[in-house]
Order: structure tokens, then sequence, then C-alpha cells
């Protein structure tokens, strides 16, 4: 039987992806289980981040409580932006026992519309209410296509210079088969015992409609040019575009 005495956090986890990448869904089912943590977004707000920062040996730990299940197992979720939000707090050096699970998308268009969308409407999550009408706007979708590829590319950086082999997950790959990618997460901690999902509490529903694929569609017949590599201009098209690859990928 699964020890749920209460304890400090002692084991965790990060999620580190993208906006979109279907973190909110596989969060939901962690936290379903009652044994693998409450994984939120620790630093999203710029204040904390800050306050962390300042003084991370007393403010991680508090954080930490929050995002901790009773048997001592945490999880957190961290975006490109909130890491550099964080930095100063050298977190991924401070939490104990942390492991990390690389969450994408397959569908990365699919991913950088669903972006696009919810920053227009301000409708990030199903229950919310949008602010605003969805309005087809090819150069958001653009824009947020490069930031969610450009983001996955500095995580992949960080975890080969730093020699971390993460746990990969795809949200197709959760959405199809929710407890195997809940099964992995616990063998990631070392959980005894299983982690059964409790779908009762998993309330997320997709919020892809037929707008999304109408503006997948129409993006890619409008912006599609198999003649540019992507990226190209910014770095391979530059004398010393190698050198500026390093500048904005590689450590500072």
């Amino acid at each position: 039987m699964a020890d749920l005495s209460p304890r400090s956090p002692q084991r965790g986890y990060a999620i580190c992806g993208e906006a979109r990448c279907g973190s909110v869904f596989l969060s939901h089912l962690l936290r379903s289980t009652g044994l693998l943590g409450i994984p939120w977004e620790i630093f999203h707000d710029p204040r904390i981040a800050r306050q962390v920062g300042a003084a991370p040996a007393s403010a991680l730990p508090r954080l930490l409580a929050t995002a901790a299940t009773p048997n001592g197992v945490y999880g957190i979720k961290v975006f490109t932006r909130h890491f550099e939000q964080a930095a100063g707090a050298r977190w991924a050096e401070r939490l104990p026992d942390l492991r990390y699970v690389a969450l994408t998308r397959a569908d990365l268009l699919g991913q950088a519309v669903s972006l696009a969308r919810a920053v227009q409407t301000g409708q990030f999550k199903g229950e919310h209410r949008a602010r605003a009408a969805p309005r087809y706007d090819p150069d958001a979708i653009a824009d947020c296509l490069a930031r969610i590829a450009y983001g996955q590319a500095r995580w992949e950086s960080w975890f080969a210079r730093n020699g971390i082999a993460p746990l990969r997950l795809a949200y197709e790959q959760v959405v199809e088969a929710p407890q195997a990618a809940v099964d992995a997460v616990a063998r990631l901690v070392g959980l005894d015992g299983p982690a059964p999902v409790d779908v009762a509490q998993v309330a997320v529903r997709p919020q892809r409609d037929a707008i999304n694929a109408e503006w997948r569609e129409r993006f890619v017949r409008e912006r599609g040019d198999l003649s540019y590599l992507d990226g190209g201009r910014l770095f391979s098209r530059l004398p010393r575009g190698a050198a500026f690859a390093r500048w904005f990928l590689g450590p500072r």
C-alpha cells in the first residue's frame, strides 16, 4: 500500500514545454492519482518569480509544498518564459531529486493555431469565457509557430548541454493512452505501487473545433513555401550565422 503520511517534498518532476502543449490535461491526470504531485506553473507570476529569485532558500520550499501530494512527490510545470523569470533562483539545482518530462505536440501547427486563438480570445481553458471573437490572423499564427519551435529548440539544447535524458511524452500519446502516460511518470519518480487515474477528477475538454481546422488549412494554403527553410534568414544566410545561433541557443 502506498505511503500517504504527510511529509515534505522529497522527489518530483518538472514538465518542460511550451504553451498549448497539453500540460493542463497531463497535470489533471497526474493530480487525480493523489500520488504524483499537484503540478502547476509555480513561476508563472513574474512577481512571485522575482521573490523566489531574491530568497530561494525560503521561497522555493513554500512553493514546492503547494505542488506536492502527502507522500512527498511534487510536480511543477515550466515554460521557457517561466525559466527566464526564475533563472536567478537556480531552481533546477535546488529542487530535491528532480526529474524531467519533455512534453510536446506532434502537431506543431495545430499547437500554434491553438495558441494564436487563445491569445486573441483570452480563452486558455474550455471553462474560461472568451473576451473576444476569434479572427483569422496568419501573422499571429506564424509568430506563435516560430515561438513554439524556438522554445522547444531551447529546451532540447538545455537537455543536451546538461546531459539530461528526459521522459518524452507527446500530447497525442497522452490523449490516446492517459494511464500509460501517468504510469511512465510514476516510474520516472520511482513511485512504489500503482497510480490509477481518477477520471472523475479530470475536468478538461479539448477546445479544438471547426475554426481551428479552417485556420490550419487556410494558413498552409497561404503561407506554404517549399523553397524556404524556416529560420534561414536569421542564421544560415549571415556570414557568422552559426555564431549568432550559439548566442541565441547557448548558455550566457
